[in-house]
């Protein structure tokens, strides 16, 4: 599957978000992060782990995560190899 990142990124602003590509190495773990605003994930290339509310998601490529603001989170790159994906968060 093909993700055209300029459609994406055009969507989520027409809905109030930013977006940004974040590259992340085989095993790289983001630990317990808390943002003050919702925010926006979409795995473009590998494979991540997403943690947040007591529950793991293991989203496909193209697959929309919202993280609602307030709420711990946890990324973590699982596969063997680089990782891509869109990132943004909902404009005050």
């Amino acid at each position: 599957m093909t993700i055209d990142i300029d459609t994406i990124r055009k969507d989520w602003h027409v809905r109030g978000y930013s977006c940004d590509l974040w590259i992340d190495p085989p095993g790289q773990v983001w630990d317990d992060f808390v943002h003050a605003t919702d925010e926006l994930l979409m795995l473009i290339d590998g494979e991540i782990e997403v943690s947040l509310n007591g529950e793991t998601h293991c989203p496909a490529i193209g697959e929309e995560i919202l993280i609602p603001a307030g709420v711990s989170h946890t990324v973590i790159n699982v596969g063997n190899t680089t990782n891509r994906w869109l990132y943004g968060y909902r404009r005050t």
